[in-house]
């Protein structure tokens, strides 16, 4: 994998990020994953890895990668910055199966082995005793918890090593960075379950994919998740 992005890094492309949502990344942003589908109802996308310095433009990694999205499409979610909805657009809500559109930070990596030592985002090692709450009724609404260190106050939460193995690894996205209830919970980067199978909400795709992904994404870049519905050309 290693061998693959840095001979990606050697054969920097343009990239097509569309001008308004480039403006509304910070200085120090300077790696983006890049997901773009058909439209806001189908549950495949494409995603890209962009990076740049503060001297050069946008330039694309590699060929793109297959992603699954929401099994509903997607929907206006609530990132950083707040943009406003675009026209004919849904909002994102809890439990409505869509994949947020917008611009999200990329917080930290999880998983159910040890720490990798290629992983240079924080990362949380999940145990059965970790969850991942969407009861809105919560004050954990929107987190990953560990019951052996805060009280119980939700029902039926998300188990975060879950029998298929879709979190052996994966990545944080601060969708509702403000956990306000409803506005959409525990979006994730993680395997997919198959490659026609969609997502409650979240973007998944293969382990290997996933695997060089996290390897390339660095906290000192501040990332991000940059997921569009793809303009015509």
């Amino acid at each position: 994998m290693l061998l693959m992005l840095a001979s990606c890094a050697r054969m920097p492309v343009p990239t097509t990020l569309p001008p308004e949502f480039a403006a509304a990344l910070p200085p120090s942003c300077q790696q983006v994953l890049y997901v773009t589908a058909a439209d806001d109802q189908t549950t495949s996308g494409r995603l890209q890895m962009l990076q740049r310095n503060p001297s050069s433009p946008w330039t694309s990694l590699g060929e793109g990668i297959p992603v699954r999205i929401g099994r509903h499409g997607l929907a206006w979610g609530v990132g950083e910055p707040v943009l406003p909805v675009p026209a004919g657009f849904r909002t994102k809500q809890e439990g409505d199966g869509c994949a947020p559109a917008g611009v999200f930070r990329i917080t930290q990596a999880f998983g159910s082995e040890p720490k990798p030592n290629w992983i240079k985002l924080p990362y949380i090692r999940c145990t059965s005793h970790h969850f991942g709450i969407d009861d809105v009724r919560s004050r954990h609404y929107n987190q990953i918890v560990d019951d052996r260190e805060v009280t119980c106050d939700w029902t039926s939460p998300e188990t975060m090593v879950p029998g298929g193995g879709c979190y052996r690894l994966g990545a944080v996205i601060a969708h509702n960075p403000q956990n306000q209830p409803g506005h959409g919970s525990c979006i994730f980067l993680h395997v997919w379950q198959g490659e026609t199978i969609p997502t409650s909400g979240c973007t998944a795709m293969s382990e290997s994919d996933l695997r060089s992904i996290l390897m390339w994404l660095d906290p000192e870049k501040d990332p991000r998740l940059v997921q569009l519905v793809r303009k015509p050309e």
